[in-house]
């Protein structure tokens, strides 16, 4: 997930820089929201991980 909000911010800073900005714009809102639905999965596994404790294996 981190790799599309990544690849959202190039195509935004790419299409920004051509001048086209309504689709900067639009790549740049779906990065964000793919990069908080990232940071919300990350913060959500560590908790749970935590909370489990250690493996056995």
């Amino acid at each position: 997930m981190l790799r599309w909000s990544i690849i959202f911010f190039v195509f935004a800073l790419i299409a920004a820089f051509l001048g086209f900005s309504g689709l900067a714009g639009a790549a740049s809102g779906i990065a964000q929201i793919l990069f908080v639905v990232f940071l919300v999965l990350l913060v959500i596994s560590f908790v749970m991980k935590a909370l489990r404790g250690r493996d056995v294996v």
